[in-house]
């Protein structure tokens, strides 16, 4: 069984920073990807970054610039670098990863960015 633990959320001013972490564990061959997404009250949970195997990063037009995404595989963990974060940032922040062929997602983490 695979299980994933977001943490690092919380409330930060707009401008501020958060860095979000992610664990994977259980049985668990390799790791293809790894994604964040997030998901804004009364709107469709959204892809935010993602970063393959090789390295290969994508980020959503909203965040880049402002958001880093890295893996550190040996723990098969990642975590979310968020910069200058906005009000329209907040959300819940679910970690993703694919493993083979299978999407696990984790419980989520509260991001809330105030003005």
């Amino acid at each position: 069984q695979v299980q994933l633990v977001e943490s690092g959320g919380g409330l930060v001013q707009a401008g501020g920073s958060l860095r979000l972490s992610c664990v994977v564990s259980g049985s668990i061959s390799e790791i293809n990807i790894m994604r964040w997404f997030r998901q804004a009250p009364g709107k469709e949970r959204e892809l935010v970054a993602s970063q393959s195997s090789d390295s290969n990063t994508r980020y959503a037009d909203s965040v880049k610039g402002r958001f880093i995404i890295s893996r550190d595989n040996p723990k098969n963990a990642a975590n979310l670098q968020m910069n200058s974060l906005k009000p329209e940032d907040t959300g819940v922040y679910y970690c993703n990863a694919i493993i083979r062929t299978t999407s696990y997602f984790g419980q989520g983490t509260q991001v809330t960015v105030s003005s």
